[in-house]
Order: C-alpha cells, then structure tokens, then sequence
C-alpha cells in the first residue's frame, strides 16, 4: 500500500467540485461542494450518536437504507440543524443535485456544516447546482475539501493504493474538522470514494472497523457534533476479485481504508481550532483493545494535560490523572510515561512514579508541533493511539463569537 495523490477522485470513475454559491457572505470562501461517480456505488456511512441529529443525516439515512447511492452534495456555513424545514431542505439539494446528474434522488448522500438553528437558504444552493455539475472535474478534490472547511485552516485529503487479486485499488478521501469534535461512531464530516468491488454489506463492516481506530480516536474539545458522518462509496471500477468478509482480501481493504482514515483523523487533531500542536497518545501493553482505547483517549480528553502541552511542560502527573479516570482496567503502579518529538524523547514517569529528568530537555521536545505521548501498561499485548490538540487561549476566541 502507497499514499498518492487525488483525494476524493483517485479511485476510477469519480469527480468532484466546489464553489461559492452564497451560504457564506465572504466569496472567497467556497461553501458547496458535489462528489459524483460515473456509475452506481455501494454505500455506507456510520453517524454521530447525539441524540441531536442534523436534517441531512436522517435523509441520507433514508437514502442509503438499499445501500446504493451515486453522489454526494454538501454545503458549508450553515449545519441544517434544529429547524423546522430542515429535512425538506435536504430532500429538496437531493432533487437538484439529482436532476441534473441524471439520477435518482435517493441515491444522493447530502451533508451540512456550519451554524446550528438557523434556517438555510435553498435559492443559492439551487442556482448554483447546474454549474456544480457543469464543473465535475477528475482533478478537483481539492476544490471539494476546500468547500466543505468552516473554522479549518487547513485543507485535508488523501489517497491509498493498493492491490487485489492482482488489481490496482484505489481509496480517496477528503475531511472536514476543526473544532465540535469528539466523535462516536464518525467524526464532524468525511467522504471517502474506492473502486474497490465490494457488497454494501462488507463495506459497512470495513467502514465501522476503521473508524473505530481512527476517527472515533480523535478529540479536540470534548463535544460531540450533531453532523457528524463519515460515507464512503464504491462504484466496483477496479474490477477486482469482490472483497468478502473474513478473506485476505477483506484485510487488505480494511487495513488500507483504516490507514487512510487515520491520516484524515491526525490532519483533523492537528487542526483543532485554535491549535499549535497534534497530540499523539500511544498506549501498549493493555490488557484488551478496549483498556488501550479508553486509556489512550482519556489523555487524549484531558483539559488540563492539553494546556500542559500549549505549555510545553513536562507534567506527566496529568497523563497519570486521566489513566486514572479512565475506567481502563490498569495497575497504575506499572505504568511508564515518555514524551517524544523531532527532537528526542525523554521518559519522565516508571512503574508509576516520577523519575529524574532533565527538565530543559523536556522543554525542548514539548515545544516542537507533533507530539507523541507514550504509555506503557505492562498488563498484555494489545494497543491503541489516540488523536488532539493542544487547548490554546484562540480556542476561547474563536468559539466566544463563532455564531456571530
């Protein structure tokens, strides 16, 4: 497996676009964007468990219940949530979107993102779809994840590929998430595309193994969106042997579409808003998946480590605090604590106690932009890394005048 270059549309058979169509007052800003295969695709996608659930997901539910579906329209600035037309609002881009791609409406996945509560204004999304459509381009995912980004500073796309049978496979994907993200079961929007040839079904189980890993892995602030989706589509163009599950095919596929969804979810941590750091939490030696999970994403969630970080001080006694809070199953008496960067690493905790440090080294290491926090458990052999950001004062700015 390989990363490559094409985002959404470096699988077969799909394009993509984005432009300003009105949503957003600044037009420099895109704010619509349409993926489009040229053929019929499995579909599956996992949403947010707020129980708050934006128009667009309980559409796209709908649409995707026969596991088919052929584009996928999105718009930014506004989420469609809490409104009282806001599912008519979401059929109503459907119809568009499929009328002039010469489909059906149910086979549209539709998204939104932005503001919450506010009625959004169809007449711009309308009148921009035929020249949406007109503008699917092979070579535009970069224009697509450019208009699906709200408080993002960064665009955020990749592409794996690897072989089936002998078959080159190609996985794409764009990201949208800056800040309201601590996702269950997805993260705030991403759209993944494979030519793979693969059942509804098996797709569906690859999508919820990988996410699980990756963007259920992530936290920048603790909130849990109401639009949070992950889709993917494959429109079978490989034409490799059908990926089953349980077969080494079906781990290949998983495995790559896993390591394509951790890179989304490490552009989205280290683009939190407000952020100048990507927080690595590497936990080993747990006794179960599960313990390495809760333990790597309670750091992970820590507010109080997450300032330490912005810092760039050494406080490992915050990496113990969050274990210890984690409901993993842990002797914390075993536990071993180093911080690591492109500048060294240094360990600063052993069986759960403080060690000698050199305390200017530390500063060094701390103060670089990716960061890797390893824990060691000493309890089994199973193991996990979670995904953040450090808490910056720009956080509070940006999140004290988001609406207005």
């Amino acid at each position: 497996m390989k990363f490559i270059d094409g985002g959404i549309t470096a699988a077969k058979g799909f394009k993509a676009s984005g432009m300003h169509c009105g949503i957003r007052r600044n037009r420099s800003k895109p704010d619509l964007a349409l993926i489009f295969s040229n053929v019929p695709c499995s579909a599956a996608a996992v949403y947010t468990q707020n129980l708050v659930k934006g128009a667009p997901l309980l559409v796209t539910q709908r649409n995707i219940s026969d596991g088919k579906a052929q584009a996928v329209i999105c718009n930014s600035g506004n989420a469609n949530t809490c409104t009282a037309d806001g599912e008519e609002k979401a059929e109503i881009m459907c119809k568009a979107a499929a009328q002039e791609l010469g489909i059906k409406p149910s086979d549209v996945i539709v998204a939104s993102t932005g503001v919450i509560g506010q009625v959004l204004p169809i007449e711009p999304i309308l009148n921009a779809v035929p020249e949406l459509v007109t503008a699917l381009c092979e070579h535009s995912s970069e224009n697509a994840a450019r208009a699906i980004m709200t408080t993002d500073t960064k665009i955020k796309e990749t592409a794996v590929e690897f072989e089936i049978d002998g078959k080159p496979v190609h996985i794409g994907g764009i990201a949208k998430g800056s800040g309201m993200i601590h996702p269950n079961m997805a993260t705030m929007l991403s759209f993944l595309t494979t030519d793979a040839v693969i059942s509804p079904e098996t797709l569906s189980l690859a999508l919820h193994e990988a996410t699980q890993k990756t963007f259920n892995m992530i936290s920048i602030d603790g909130d849990t969106s109401t639009n949070d989706m992950v889709t993917v589509l494959a429109n079978g163009l490989a034409e490799n042997y059908e990926i089953k599950a349980d077969t080494k095919y079906y781990k290949i596929f998983t495995e790559a579409l896993t390591a394509l969804c951790m890179e989304l979810a490490k552009k989205i941590a280290g683009d939190g808003e407000g952020a100048t750091k990507l927080l690595v939490c590497n936990v080993k030696g747990a006794k179960s998946e599960n313990d390495a999970q809760l333990a790597a994403k309670s750091v992970i969630c820590s507010a109080l480590f997450k300032a330490a970080m912005f810092g760039a001080d050494a406080n490992w006694g915050r990496v113990l605090c969050a274990l210890g809070y984690s409901k993993a199953d842990i002797d914390i008496k075993k536990v071993d604590v180093a911080f690591k960067s492109s500048e060294g690493s240094i360990e600063v905790c052993k069986d759960g106690a403080g060690i000698k440090f050199d305390e200017t080294k530390a500063k060094k290491i701390l103060s670089q932009d990716e960061i890797d926090v390893n824990v060691t458990l000493h309890d089994g052999n199973f193991k996990a890394a979670a995904f953040g950001c450090d808490l910056t004062y720009d956080y509070v700015k940006i999140n004290g005048d988001y609406r207005t």
